[in-house]
């Protein structure tokens, strides 16, 4: 295993020192041009229809995501409503303390030399110490309930960060799934498209029908051609040709008849032939 490693470091060196003897400087910007364009080729025969897939898997990875900040929102939420209402408490208590503190600020000022309270008599040197200590705690439970203000104030301007945030990615990734939809319905239709302008048409029997009926057409032609013809060079006038034919026509025959008419009734021929045995 060793041997390995020191032959492909020897083997990786050499070539580094090849390379930089062949480009010199340039010899990394050339790495990282062939590089590139490998890593182009390489996408470009990537199908269109893995990477769609690809997408839609990445923007399915955006699911825990929002998962994970909608939880973070909902512990914030819950989180400001437990410090409202300990801050409206605390706003309450030291109401009440601001009010025993003016009352007993009051007592002094009649300048009474002992008070009663609760059945219990108190000296003015024993309620201005209760005074005092009274006021330290105000002062203390004041000042606690300003910064429980302030984080309450940042917790809520947090909340409505990842609010922003969790509304920005919903849409977000509603926009990314309409435009692989989109993207998925325009590749359907190119495909068709490329189906349909790949069909090949053989129009090879087409033809040859063609033909066929081509030729037949001049086979029957021909033989009408020749039945036409049959009447015209034996010499016999076609009957339908003489259908309009005048009374003198009418009239020749009858002499012609009459002329050549022999004893027996036959007509013949100017050289005494037979009709008949034509």
């Amino acid at each position: 295993m060793f041997k390995l490693v020191k032959k492909l470091a020897v083997g990786a060196s050499v070539a580094a020192l090849l390379g930089t003897f062949v480009f010199g400087r340039d010899v990394f910007s050339y790495v990282r041009t062939s590089a590139s364009s490998v890593r182009d080729a390489v996408r470009a025969e990537v199908p269109v229809e893995f990477e769609i897939r690809r997408a839609e898997q990445m923007v399915g990875e955006i699911v825990p995501e929002i998962e994970r900040c909608m939880h973070v929102i909902a512990e914030q939420q819950y989180d400001i409503e437990q410090r409202t209402e300990s801050l409206q408490k605390q706003e309450l208590a030291l109401s009440d303390q601001k009010a025993a503190i003016l009352a007993l600020r009051s007592d002094l000022g009649s300048g009474k030399q002992s008070f009663v309270y609760a059945s219990r008599s108190y000296s003015s040197n024993d309620v201005k110490q209760d005074l005092a200590r009274r006021f330290e705690r105000f002062k203390t439970s004041e000042q606690t309930l300003e910064r429980d203000r302030d984080v309450l104030s940042a917790r809520m301007a947090a909340l409505a960060a990842n609010e922003d945030k969790l509304d920005n990615m919903l849409s977000a990734k509603q926009d990314l799934v309409v435009k692989l939809e989109n993207l998925e319905a325009r590749l359907n239709a190119v495909q068709a498209r490329e189906a349909i302008s790949d069909i090949k048409i053989d129009d090879s029997q087409l033809s040859r029908a063609k033909e066929l009926i081509s030729r037949l057409d001049h086979m029957v032609g021909t033989r009408e051609k020749k039945l036409d013809n049959e009447g015209r060079y034996t010499g016999m006038i076609p009957v339908e040709a003489e259908a309009d034919a005048t009374k003198n026509v009418e009239n020749v025959v009858e002499d012609i008849d009459s002329y050549f008419e022999s004893s027996d009734g036959l007509p013949t021929s100017p050289t005494g032939i037979n009709s008949a045995s034509l």
